[in-house]
């Protein structure tokens, strides 16, 4: 995928996600220009630190996601805590607390197949370390979509079972170290 086609990035992980999340998102330039919508496994009666940590490390907008907000280039939205992160069409977010998948809510395949919906072969999913098999599917419809697939490579996550259950559900994924990751995103400022 070249440039002008990618229109937003989707983040999802669980187990080691913040030292996965810590390689890339410090990593982009103040000048990235595409929104990232993260989703982050975390317990539904804890309050979420996320925003908090990477605003302080990031040089980009770091939000907490609200209902009917409108996206924003070059900012990044983690999913809050118990609600599911969904992409609209008309390019605002919003939080369903539907019931759990796999046992989660946010739900990696949630906000992944809401955002292919809705931005097509304008998506980049990126599936990183987590210890259960959320994302798989949702990282499939991102390449019906025709979006690019990134998957963390299995070997390098604190948490193998996610990535290698996306590379089974999305053969054609791009395997690769955070470092990589890293490196492919700085390109979409």
């Amino acid at each position: 995928m070249n440039g002008p086609l990618a229109q937003a990035v989707v983040i999802g992980a669980s187990a080691g996600a913040l030292e996965a999340l810590s390689v890339i998102l410090p990593s982009l330039p103040e000048t990235f220009a595409l929104p990232l919508i993260i989703v982050v496994h975390i317990p539904p009666d804890k309050r979420s630190v996320l925003a908090d940590l990477f605003r302080a490390k990031c040089r980009l907008q770091v939000l907490e996601a609200e209902d009917k907000e409108p996206i924003e280039a070059g900012t990044i939205y983690f999913a809050p805590p118990d609600y599911h992160l969904l992409v609209e069409a008309n390019g605002m977010l919003s939080l369903s607390n539907d019931e759990p998948v796999l046992f989660s809510r946010p739900s990696i395949d949630v906000l992944f197949e809401s955002a292919a919906d809705a931005y097509g072969a304008g998506l980049i999913g990126i599936i990183l370390s987590g210890a259960n098999e959320d994302g798989a599917r949702g990282l499939s419809a991102v390449c019906r979509a025709g979006g690019a697939a990134i998957v963390q490579s299995p070997q390098e996550a604190f948490a193998p079972a996610m990535p290698q259950a996306a590379i089974a559900a999305c053969p054609q994924a791009q395997v690769m170290p955070l470092s990589a990751i890293a490196e492919y995103l700085k390109r979409f400022d």
